[in-house]
């Protein structure tokens, strides 16, 4: 009996950004199996009934989706003419605070500078240039790390990539309280820096924030109508329509696993790259992606409540995300104790009621409630008490309010997603040097030595986060080096 013929492509992860790889490849004509190990497909972008009360819907990973609003690749992709909407709130990002008033990232930058009081002008001045340029902030954030941002080609004496650089260097350092005068200025932006789960602060924190924040006020952090889940379906049709297939419950832990293909594209973390590929991969590269450290970690709380959450402040509810961890002093000390392996007392704590931005996803009078807690890597503990204790330290009574809780220790998020492994989101630690390095310092950080295949998820750059560039990254890489493809595919709905 004759070896079966190879497939073009095989892509090992339904996330966004495996999906992002398949939809690319099968769009250029190539041949494409999807294989992915949970029953549904999507990744970091799923929405489920988690049987806390009937008709309510969870967001299981990512709830909230500026770099979606902002990425290329989902722009050219062109989710709303496929009936997928990004709902984006008056209000990007709040960060409540106990003796005064909240700090509030509308999107409008003028009105939210002129809610800083003293520091409004500082806020004016520190992101309303990266605003007014946010197509270079964009493609400094989300290239592929080895290509020469256009960012950095702006023209006069201080560009895009100069004030990043002098940004990071004022609120990455010891030096990042100098200038502010309030605390609602400097807890507002620690917040946002928070979402790297790193020590604050830190260039790699910093940079985070500013691409967030330059996001909040340039379109701001929308919510996906109904859930994280239209986007992952609409990659899926896109990708079926193009004669992709797609298996669902097939774990692979090695190659021999796998049908022949011209190209591999791995949506795994490196250490699972490393132990698929085993010794086809160079000795040295395979170290490299077996010690690749992993970061702090999120732990996940679902909650079902009888009505909006009762924030002290009530402007705080009109944000599509709250960062509950009080002033810049107290999330500093919980990210040092976190990583310092040591579960915090109060938690930094990310929240996001999509009820408030998306009315339908309430129902019979309940609403879902997001919640992500940072903790040690691998953390064993269930969150749900310190959550629902932050939670009532700005918002008195929530307990009341809550019908169901479902909590998720760091030890088992992999369990429905097994990139995450031991609740490290990211897939590697935040660092500066691992975000331009990730997953190795090579020339070509997709592209695991000879062996045909290729990395495209989070574990690769740019960064994490729901934008399908990583896998576009790689995706582009493979169609040139393996097919010899330069023109690339168009990805509207029309093509």
């Amino acid at each position: 009996m004759s070896a079966p013929s190879p497939v073009d492509a095989v892509v090992v992860g339904s996330g966004p950004n495996g999906l992002a790889a398949a939809v690319t490849l099968a769009r250029a004509g190539l041949e494409v199996e999807l294989l992915e190990s949970q029953d549904s497909l999507g990744g970091g972008a799923r929405t489920r009934g988690l049987g806390l009360a009937p008709g309510i819907v969870h967001d299981v990973c990512s709830a909230v989706h500026p770099m979606a609003l902002a990425s290329p690749f989902l722009q050219a992709f062109d989710l709303s003419a496929r009936g997928v909407e990004l709902l984006v709130p008056e209000a990007s990002y709040a960060q409540p605070l106990e003796r005064e008033p909240a700090a509030i990232a509308w999107r409008d930058l003028h009105r939210t500078a002129d809610g800083l009081g003293r520091d409004g002008r500082r806020w004016r001045a520190l992101l309303g240039p990266l605003v007014e340029d946010v197509e270079a902030v964009v493609d400094l954030s989300l290239g592929d790390r080895r290509s020469v941002p256009r960012g950095l080609l702006r023209p006069g004496p201080m560009g895009t990539a100069a004030r990043l650089g002098a940004a990071l260097a004022w609120q990455g350092t010891p030096a990042w309280n100098l200038a502010w005068r309030t605390e609602r200025a400097r807890a507002l932006i620690s917040g946002v820096a928070a979402h790297a789960i790193g020590t604050l602060p830190s260039p790699a924190t910093a940079g985070v924030a500013l691409m967030l924040a330059t996001l909040g006020h340039a379109g701001g952090w929308p919510v996906v109508r109904g859930g994280s889940q239209a986007i992952s379906d609409a990659l899926v049709a896109d990708l079926l329509a193009h004669g992709g297939r797609i298996r669902t419950g097939v774990h692979v832990t090695s190659r021999a696993q796998l049908p022949p293909a011209r190209a591999l594209l791995l949506d795994t973390t490196a250490g699972a790259a490393a132990r698929i590929l085993g010794s086809a991969l160079p000795a040295p590269l395979r170290r490299a992606l077996s010690r690749v450290p992993h970061g702090n970690a999120a732990a996940k709380v679902d909650l079902v409540l009888s009505g909006p959450i009762p924030w002290r402040d009530p402007e705080v509810g009109r944000a599509g995300t709250q960062h509950v961890g009080g002033t810049r002093a107290e999330m500093a000390f919980a990210e040092a104790e976190v990583a310092r392996g040591r579960t915090p007392e109060k938690p930094m704590v990310l929240v996001s009621d999509p009820a408030a931005v998306d009315a339908q996803r309430e129902r019979n009078g309940l609403r879902p409630v997001w919640a992500y807690a940072h903790v040690p890597f691998d953390d064993p503990g269930d969150p749900t008490e310190a959550v629902l204790a932050q939670l009532e330290r700005f918002a008195p009574g929530v307990r009341d309010l809550v019908v169901a809780a479902h909590g998720v220790s760091a030890h088992r998020m992999a369990g429905h997603n097994p990139n995450l492994v031991g609740g490290d989101i990211a897939l590697g630690r935040v660092s500066l040097w691992g975000l331009m390095a990730r997953p190795t310092a090579s020339a070509d950080p997709f592209r695991l030595g000879d062996t045909g295949a290729y990395l495209c998820s989070s574990a690769a750059p740019p960064a994490p986060g729901v934008h399908g560039m990583n896998g576009w990254h790689a995706a582009r890489r493979v169609l040139r080096q393996r097919f010899g493809i330069r023109t690339l595919p168009r990805l509207g709905p029309a093509s």
